[in-house]
């Protein structure tokens, strides 16, 4: 059985949408395989030839301070073997100082990292007592204290008073007073016992490491 002229003609068209739409599955396949393309970072300052500037003013201890055109500015920081950085493209002329910036960058870095770490969060434990806590429990607890300022941590010292226990209020405060003195090798009282609620509370704070 021949097939007409029309029917040769739909069946090429078909043979060809469907080796189309296969080829557009295989490149949808390929372009997924890939990864995220790499990522260039770029410095946060113009140094060198990427400042458009005609002049710029130069700052600093290892050169005359004033307003110079870019091309002296790049012959000077040439001479010393550093950087032209404009650290000031906003002003009129921008400000540029001449340095190694790779060591301005990695300095950078670690003054960032030093203020990360000063900004860490500061973790407080709590330490529970009542107001006729017994010596041995006492002890106890006040080991406890002990491990927790070493380790960077404030402490939350408290006396609960339980139902009539507030009579003896008193009897808490001196409790209190006298765990502040036995730690104070290890931490440093930030807040002196203050009745909240049911609770007198005390706060102690580390001791500041001493740099050797």
């Amino acid at each position: 059985m021949r097939l007409s002229s029309a029917s040769k003609t739909r069946n090429n068209r078909n043979i060809k949408n469907l080796t189309h739409k296969n080829y557009s599955a295989i490149a949808i396949r390929r372009r997924r395989k890939r990864g995220p393309g790499r990522v260039i970072k770029q410095n946060p300052h113009r140094i060198n030839d990427e400042i458009k500037a005609r002049e710029v003013r130069l700052v600093g201890d290892n050169v005359e301070v004033g307003i110079y055109p870019l091309e002296e500015a790049l012959k000077i920081a040439d001479e010393q073997n550093l950087d032209l950085v404009e650290i000031s493209p906003k002003a009129d002329p921008p400000v540029c100082k001449i340095l190694d910036y790779k060591k301005f960058l990695y300095d950078q870095k670690k003054k960032e990292k030093a203020i990360k770490q000063k900004t860490q969060k500061v973790v407080v434990k709590e330490i529970r007592f009542g107001p006729q806590t017994d010596d041995h429990d006492y002890e106890f607890k006040k080991k406890y204290a002990i491990k927790f300022l070493q380790e960077g941590n404030k402490v939350k010292a408290y006396v609960f008073f339980r139902g009539r226990s507030i009579i003896y209020k008193d009897q808490g405060q001196l409790l209190l007073l006298r765990l502040a003195q036995d730690l104070e090798e290890y931490g440093k009282v930030e807040q002196l016992p203050k009745m909240e609620g049911k609770k007198m509370i005390m706060i102690l704070a580390p001791l500041s490491k001493k740099k050797k």
